[in-house]
């Protein structure tokens, strides 16, 4: 802690961020010992969090990220779009596809960003705020493959008429951005993806990623 930030604040974060890694909720007696501070402390920090719909807690008494906190998240996407629409662009020019930017949502994948190429006479139409599961299309699978594998070996995922007969896709995870679980990818009309977009497309999600960081 310096003089210019707020020990309070500081702690009440922490709070926030120790129950956001955890589906059961935690005691307050567990929070007081992450926390190594006392438990009318913990109760104070609850107490306020409470307030704002940040935190809530079950019969047990065990407290768990609030609802308040999916309207602060509302406000994620148009920072995370901004960020994320060069690399987009640059990729939907180069490959003459439908660039978009996917986030998980759930259990389903969100387009929150989407780029059609200018130059192309045709083009696969999808739009920002489009959903799918997660286990269908390249956008999905390629975040479910980046849960599984090390984030030191990122990869691409293709697929072929999953959402829409005809189209086939790339997409490719972001990683090491924290709290964002993502991919970029192009959407096309083919036969099979060629060669170069695989690659292509992974070095557009690491340029986002970039961006996010």
């Amino acid at each position: 802690m310096t003089a210019e930030t707020s020990q309070t604040l500081d702690r009440g974060l922490r709070v926030l961020k120790l129950l956001a890694d955890t589906d059961h909720g935690l005691t307050v007696t567990e929070l007081s010992n992450k926390l190594g501070v006392n438990r009318t402390v913990v109760y104070r920090l609850l107490a306020t969090l409470e307030q704002h719909a940040l935190v809530r807690r079950d019969l047990g008494g065990r407290a768990r990220v609030g609802l308040g906190v999916l309207r602060l998240g509302r406000q994620v996407h148009p920072l995370v779009r901004e960020a994320a629409m060069p690399a987009l662009r640059s990729l939907a020019e180069d490959i003459g596809a439908t660039a978009h930017l996917t986030l998980v949502d759930g259990a389903e994948a969100l387009a929150v960003a989407v780029v059609e190429p200018t130059w192309t006479d045709y083009h696969v139409a999808y739009r920002a705020g489009f959903r799918h599961p997660l286990d269908r299309g390249a956008a999905g699978k390629a975040i479910l493959a980046a849960r599984q594998n090390p984030p030191a070996e990122p990869g691409y995922t293709l697929t072929h008429g999953e959402l829409e007969a005809g189209a086939c896709g790339a997409a490719a995870a972001l990683v090491g951005v924290t709290g964002i679980e993502g991919s970029v990818g192009v959407v096309m009309l083919a036969d099979a993806v060629p060669e170069r977009v695989g690659p292509r497309v992974l070095d557009a999600a690491r340029e986002v990623a970039d961006a996010l960081r």
